[in-house]
């Protein structure tokens, strides 16, 4: 079996679980909806009162909304193994257990649980690129829905990348350190609006340190063919994408590092 019919069993029985109630999970997933979705009416309700945010109209920033959300939702969906690898592995040495069998740490940890409840978050997603798809009037072509599944794609790998380096933390930790939400959820509210609204050193940190802004705000502004306030040529806008991915393979390069000097608790 390979692993990608391994992790499809994973996410077989992950979802047979959680059928177990089903009741349960539809509540949790109206939850996240209607959670979400009252968050992007505060969004409307903010630009009902201004109109407009440095030359952004509500539109647009329900653009970077909906593109951002679908790819936290589904990030956050499959990579719940590494959220709680800290109290749920290190802590208690079932690590020990991953460790011993004939695959990767990594697929393991993806295959942990896929987290349907995440769906309310994903459906809210979509329902605000829709609106927002609306309201621009956007021609989509190939190229336009190459580049939003691009940038999509990119925040999930992204957004797993952070999780990972959060797992890895818990080697030296134990717990993982609660400020790497800053860059989990913190990162997706940041995300939700253009850079040039920021201080310079912000706008830096989330293109250079964690490319929030190269999976998000560069792809979106090449598919509005908005002008650029942070000027940048146009293949540097299309290949920004690029910088998710990029950063999840450091992360899984750091991640192999942890386990390198993990220690186990000898239980």
């Amino acid at each position: 079996m390979n692993a990608f019919q391994l992790y499809r069993r994973y996410i077989a029985a992950s979802i047979r679980a959680q059928m177990q109630y089903p009741g349960s999970f539809l509540m949790m997933a109206m939850g996240e909806f209607i959670v979400t979705f009252t968050e992007f009416v505060g969004v409307w309700v903010l630009f009902g009162r201004f109109g407009q945010i440095r030359g952004w109209t509500f539109a647009e920033i329900a653009m970077f909304y909906g593109t951002v959300n679908v790819s936290f939702a589904i990030a956050d969906s499959i990579s719940r193994g590494f959220d709680v690898f800290g109290p749920q592995f290190v802590k208690t040495g079932n690590f020990d257990r991953l460790l011993v069998r004939p695959r990767t740490t990594i697929l393991q940890l993806l295959g942990y649980e896929l987290r349907l409840s995440r769906i309310g978050r994903l459906i809210q997603g979509v329902v605000v690129l829709t609106i927002a798809t609306h309201l621009l009037g956007i021609g989509w072509d190939a190229r336009k829905l190459l580049l939003l599944a691009a940038a999509i794609a990119s925040g999930v790998a992204l957004f797993v990348g952070i999780l990972v380096l959060q797992a890895t933390l818990a080697f030296w930790t134990v717990e993982s350190l609660e400020i790497a939400n800053t860059l989990t959820y913190g990162g997706v509210e940041a995300a939700q609006y253009p850079l040039d609204i920021y201080s310079r050193w912000f706008r830096d940190f989330l293109i250079f340190v964690v490319p929030i802004g190269c999976v998000a705000y560069f792809p979106i502004v090449r598919l509005l063919g908005h002008r650029a306030p942070l000027p940048a040529p146009g293949w540097l806008l299309d290949a920004a994408p690029l910088s998710g991915f990029i950063f999840l393979l450091i992360a899984l390069r750091v991640w192999r590092v942890g386990v390198r000097h993990y220690t186990s608790t000898g239980t």
